[in-house]
């Protein structure tokens, strides 16, 4: 009788050899198996809903996404399968509920998005609920709405709380109901469920109305609560909930149309899949080839020399706005091995071959003509794209201009990290689109005191750009300075890369330009008619915002270019072309280190 197995007598094992790969898919469109992949475990985790926004009364806290999970799932190595990953839903500035999330599907799974938190006013102060995630958290007025119900895998968001303080009920998390406003704060949100040692699916927190604390986002991405505003510039807005964790946004008790006092957004979805290394019992002998060639559903393959690379890849950064305007936001900062932990990426396993490098430029400075309502008042440029392999870092969003009559002119953009913004308009956001971990961070928010508008800085790798400040009447006000970049050790010494742009500044007697962020993020311009400084070349910072005159404006800063390195161990051999755009050198450990000033060709053999 013939045999299968190469004459072995034994039991027929399924194998699969996946080296127990983690991967986050966080945005629509494929995921493909490696080439011995016959097993995998899979998290899928719809979107968060929004915040509720409450007027001078508290806010729900959205709803976490639905969170799901199938193991041991048969596919084919080196095969692309489909994913959809919701997106977060949109925080409320009308006194409404937040937006419910949408659903993220994969592996035949169908994960629906969280339920959004309720706002105020009849119809609005109950929270939604969600067909399979989590329910929102109830907002005030008139009376304390209930907490929305959850699906089958989510849970209840809390119920809101009247008496004394109007605090709104935390949105319900993957693990735990969202907790209820004790009335003295916002209601927490519940919190999330954890999938290979990482937390998704955490609920937002609820606001409180007078003043009190707003509810902490429940772990796993949710976002905290808004407490009510002291003295101006404070701004009241829920934070969103985190990039591709399915987290629900933090409620707010924003004023009715004010955008920058909005309930946080939703988190987006994320498809998390383990591949799974898996050869229990005996092997055959036409496993043990499989193994050898790496083959998987008649893809098999000779094994390749593979080298483990670490790589920093910064994109260009913004430039800062003209007239008042909000600093540049840092290119996208993304690596491995080096620098912040939080940050750190997994090393690319690469074979020998050519591998093109793109080192985006920053975004160009802007010039703006005077009046304050004169067409020639442009916002700034965004940075462009650096790129490595399958590392794409995105180009620093452009700071926001005082253009009067153009009110789209006047929030700052988004990017990888956002741009400031100008007048009273919020900063861009961050880490758009979203990786995993988040490339960077939004910019700060325009603020008016007293008539005189205070532009936000732009965000950095590490940190988000302040918002303006100062107090109503005193004419002291100051610019945002930028966000701090991200310190990394891939060349030897520790250099900070991706600070953002600092904002600038419009008072009666004088002026105080934000300052630029560490790593590179260029300083406001100082004066009358003061330019922006430009953001450090090869840093990815952001360009500092010029300062703006009744009669006078400056030119704002350029945001500086960004760099890609790529290291990797003694035996690998590293050269590149041009030469006028690579420096190649050896750690005194053994590493060998290629850094690319401008876009060329790595080749590794």
């Amino acid at each position: 009788m013939t045999r299968t197995n190469g004459g072995i007598i034994g039991v027929t094992n399924k194998t699969s050899f996946g080296k127990n790969k983690i991967t986050n898919t966080t945005s629509t469109g494929n995921f493909t198996t490696q080439p011995g992949t016959t097993l995998l475990n899979v998290a899928v985790v719809g979107s968060g809903a929004g915040g509720g926004a409450g007027g001078t009364r508290g806010g729900g806290g959205g709803g976490a996404g639905a969170f799901q999970t199938s193991t041991c799932i048969s596919v084919c190595g080196n095969r692309a399968y489909p994913v959809t990953i919701g997106a977060g839903g949109a925080g409320s500035n009308s006194d409404g509920q937040g937006s419910a999330g949408n659903n993220t599907v994969g592996f035949c799974l169908t994960s629906p998005g969280g339920g959004g938190g309720g706002g105020q006013g009849s119809g609005n102060n109950d929270g939604l609920n969600s067909p399979g995630g989590s329910g929102g958290g109830g907002g005030n007025t008139p009376g304390a709405g209930s907490g929305g119900s959850g699906g089958p895998f989510g849970n209840d968001g809390g119920d809101a709380n009247s008496s004394p303080g109007y605090g709104g009920g935390g949105g319900g998390g993957a693990g735990a109901v969202g907790a209820d406003s004790p009335g003295s704060a916002g209601g927490n949100g519940g919190a999330g469920t954890c999938f290979e040692c990482t937390t998704y699916a955490g609920g937002g927190g609820g606001a409180h109305g007078l003043g009190a604390s707003g509810g902490c986002g429940g772990s796993g991405g949710g976002g905290p609560g808004s407490k009510s505003p002291g003295p101006s510039p404070s701004v009241p807005k829920g934070v969103s909930g985190d990039a591709g964790t399915g987290g629900g946004g933090g409620g707010s008790n924003s004023t009715p149309g004010t955008p920058c006092q909005a309930g946080g957004n939703g988190g987006s979805g994320v498809v998390v899949t383990k591949e799974l290394n898996k050869a229990s019992g005996v092997w055959n002998l036409k496993t043990h080839f499989a193994a050898q060639t790496a083959g998987a559903c008649s893809t098999s393959r000779w094994p390749k020399l593979i080298f483990s690379i670490d790589y920093l890849v910064v994109a260009g950064g913004g430039s800062g706005g003209s007239f008042r305007g909000g600093g540049g936001g840092a290119g996208g900062y993304r690596a491995s091995g080096y620098g912040p932990s939080p940050l750190q990426g997994s090393a690319l396993e690469l074979s020998s071959g050519n591998y093109s490098i793109t080192v985006g430029a920053g975004g160009a400075g802007v010039t703006g003509t005077t009046p304050a309502d004169n067409p020639g008042l442009p916002k700034g440029n965004n940075g462009s794209n650096s790129v490595f392999s399958t590392i794409t870092s995105t180009g620093g969003g452009s700071g926001g201009s005082q253009q009067n009559p153009f009110p789209s002119n006047q929030p700052g953009n988004a990017g990888g990290s956002g741009g400031g913004g100008a007048v009273t308009n919020c900063g861009g956001a961050g880490n758009t689109p979203p990786t995993s971990p988040a490339q960077g961070n939004p910019g700060g928010d325009g603020v008016s005191l007293s008539g005189y508008y205070q532009a936000g800085g732009g965000g950095g790798a590490t940190a988000a750009g302040s918002d303006g400040s100062g107090s109503p009447g005193s004419g002291n006000g100051a610019g945002g300075p930028g966000g701090a970049g991200a310190p990394n050790t891939i060349l030897g010494p520790d250099t900070t890369y991706a600070g953002g742009g600092g904002g600038g500044s419009e008072i009666p007697t004088g002026d105080s330009p934000g300052s630029g962020g560490a790593g590179g993020g260029g300083a406001a311009g100082s004066g009358a008619a003061g330019s922006g400084t430009d953001g450090t070349a090869n840093t990815g910072g952001g360009g500092g915002g010029a300062q703006g005159a009744p009669t006078s404006s400056g030119t704002s800063g350029a945001g500086g270019s960004g760099i890609v390195v790529v290291r990797g161990p003694s035996a690998v051999t590293f050269s590149g072309s041009p030469c006028a755009a690579t420096t190649l050198s050896t750690h005194p450990g053994g590493d060998k280190i290629a850094k690319f000033t401008a876009s060329a060709t790595l080749t590794i053999s």
